[in-house]
């Protein structure tokens, strides 16, 4: 375990590592119980969706603790599965088989450029106010969602969006959710986001809010979901902009949870390179693709990992510990399936004002770079399409540059997703 971990090296023991896979899995822990939420909403069997959830977070988590040796776990990522369940399935009528095939292709995508190393090309040339644009509009879109499922925001045939009734039990309980995480995370109390889940659906209990039905049994059944992905529908030209959409946000989101936790953990090298990045990504691409086959969206590197790090997690063994963890909660499916809307979507929007924080980082001096980093940002959740955003995004870029007279900042990486995504708006 030393020397395949390199822990002495790291300056960290087996029993710190241990310490900080358990942090690392208490905040984010959440997700297998909002991601059978949202993918139930797409049509899927939500006990089987709770079992894919957990298995794609310990098999990810594994592979980037053995193949890597990084302390970050992996699980399905939030924002990509409210896009897989609400643009993809429910907005443009995919069926949820189709898009676990887009979700498959993606993956398989996103480990063929890790392979081929044309991930620096790509990485390197979307700036950075598009990266932060589509970080902040991913938590929009995610923060709508939220809202709407605690009933505080809801449609107005006058004016498109107005305020729910607060009168009504569930948007209070919502609302009451919300400011316990807020108020567990201002405390910095490991696992503020479950701890608020589970206190919110506990009250809802009284007023028949919350159907209680156990704590620990067998595991629920695979079979609805496991290996039910449509990839030959997924390969149709109208499913391919969907494809591209999952790889390239992934390949964003990855890369920068990447450099955000291995710079925390001290294993980024002077220069600003990341060691063992490829093997990393294809970590991340793997737990993709075998996500898919068992039937839940994008499996992702998760920033919460940095909880682990800062608890003094700085090798593989803390994704390890992680995974094991997130087998163990395969026989907690009862509580987990039994946890209403009202009582995740305060993690939906707490999610979102973490994620809003990557606004702070853009040039707010420079028009070519706020406007489409801004434009991006609320296209999300106002045209309710991650895609469209990025879209939008992408073209607001090169278009601003070019009529600032900088045609030459724009890298051909930009040229070409802004040239398909023109194509994509004329045929839609």
């Amino acid at each position: 375990m030393e020397r395949f971990f390199a822990l002495r090296e790291r300056g960290t023991t087996v029993r710190t590592e241990v310490l900080a896979g358990a942090t690392t899995f208490l905040t984010m822990v959440y997700i297998v119980i909002v991601n059978p939420g949202i993918m139930a909403q797409a049509g899927i069997d939500q006990g089987a969706a709770f079992v894919a959830t957990c298995l794609a977070a310990a098999i990810g988590s594994a592979l980037m603790g053995l193949l890597a040796n990084f302390p970050i776990a992996l699980a399905p990522g939030m924002g990509l599965n409210a896009y897989f369940a609400f643009a993809v399935v429910l907005g443009m009528g995919v069926t949820w088989q189709v898009a676990l095939g887009a979700v498959f292709l993606s993956g398989l995508l996103f480990l063929a450029v890790s392979l081929l190393r044309v991930r620096e090309w790509l990485i390197n040339g979307i700036p950075l106010s598009l990266k932060l644009g589509i970080a902040a509009g991913i938590g929009f879109f995610l923060g709508l969602i939220g809202l709407k499922n605690m009933g505080l925001v809801v449609d107005h045939p006058a004016t498109l969006v107005g305020l729910g009734k607060l009168t009504e039990t569930s948007v209070l309980l919502g609302c009451l959710g919300f400011v316990i995480i807020a108020g567990l995370s201002a405390r910095r109390v490991p696992g503020a986001i479950v701890i608020g889940i589970l206190a919110t659906a506990a009250l809802g209990i009284p007023f028949g809010l919350t159907k209680f039905s156990g704590i620990v049994s067998l595991p629920p059944s695979l079979a609805p979901t496991f290996l039910q992905l449509d990839i030959a529908g997924a390969l149709q030209l109208g499913v391919l902009g969907i494809v591209f959409t999952f790889f390239l946000v992934d390949l964003l989101d990855n890369t920068g949870t990447l450099i955000a936790t291995t710079h925390r953990a001290g294993l980024m090298r002077k220069d600003g390179s990341v060691p063992n990045l490829g093997r990393a990504l294809q970590a991340d691409s793997g737990g993709a693709i075998i996500g898919s086959a068992l039937g839940t969206s994008t499996t992702v590197s998760y920033i919460e990992s940095a909880a682990g790090i800062q608890a003094g997690g700085r090798t593989g063994l803390t994704a390890l510990t992680a995974a094991v963890l997130f087998l163990a909660v395969l026989f907690l499916a009862p509580l987990a399936t039994s946890i209403p809307a009202f009582a995740t979507a305060p993690a939906l929007v707490f999610v979102a004002c973490l994620m809003a924080q990557a606004l702070r980082d853009v040039a707010w001096d420079d028009a070519t770079d706020y406007v489409p980093a801004v434009i991006t940002t609320l296209s999300m959740p106002f045209t309710f399409s991650i895609a469209t955003g990025i879209g939008l995004g992408f073209i607001t870029h090169a278009l601003l540059k070019v009529a600032a007279g900088r045609a030459a900042e724009v890298s051909g990486a930009v040229w070409i997703i802004a040239g398909l995504c023109v194509v994509k708006f004329a045929l839609t």
